[in-house]
């Protein structure tokens, strides 16, 4: 589950609004419930959860307040998906269903070769190709071109975009992300 990104570094949470809630332990954002739509208890969902099956018909999900929500159906409309939960069948319930719908960690997608999950680069240290330290990732930022690293050093933040001419390897068992900035890049 995440955020896809035209990088190959994946996020797990940006729910709408762009505002990031840390998700309860364990739990992935899979999504944001927004307003109904239509009389049949249809509503509209922003996707975060870049998982394929995740809104299919049958899908279960948690909802911010504690329950388990089945998807009864889905269907693409615009830039969102309308979805009908089992049990909204009228406007006046699924206008109750406005919240966070997250899924349990260990139910997010397989990672192509060369995918990493955002989490599992936070706190790796990087370094120049010739070994020399740069400073620790301390955070993933989701872009629309690509991600950036940011990067504590001790110059202070940079942010190192995330496309394969800068980002040379990614070692996450060794903790070891390799760059080969452009001069001026760590400036």
């Amino acid at each position: 589950m995440g955020t896809p990104c035209s990088s190959r570094w994946w996020t797990d949470a940006t729910p709408l609004g762009g505002a990031v809630n840390e998700p309860p332990q364990g739990l992935l954002i899979a999504g944001e419930i927004g307003k109904p739509h239509g009389t049949a208890g249809e509503v509209y969902v922003i996707r975060v959860s870049d998982d394929p099956r995740r809104f299919e018909p049958g899908s279960r999900l948690l909802h911010s307040d504690g329950r388990e929500m089945t998807v009864e159906k889905s269907r693409n409309h615009r830039d969102r998906l309308l979805i009908k939960f089992e049990g909204s069948d009228s406007r006046e319930e699924a206008e109750g269903l406005r919240g966070t719908l997250y899924v349990h960690a260990d139910d997010r997608r397989e990672l192509d070769p060369g995918e990493y999950w955002a989490g599992e680069v936070i706190g790796c240290v990087v370094v120049l190709q010739d070994g020399t330290t740069v400073g620790e990732i301390r955070d993933v930022i989701p872009g629309s071109a690509h991600d950036l690293l940011s990067v504590h050093t001790s110059n202070g933040n940079r942010l190192i975009p995330v496309v394969k001419e800068l980002v040379v390897s990614v070692d996450v068992p060794g903790r070891r992300v390799v760059i080969d900035p452009p001069d001026g890049l760590l400036d």
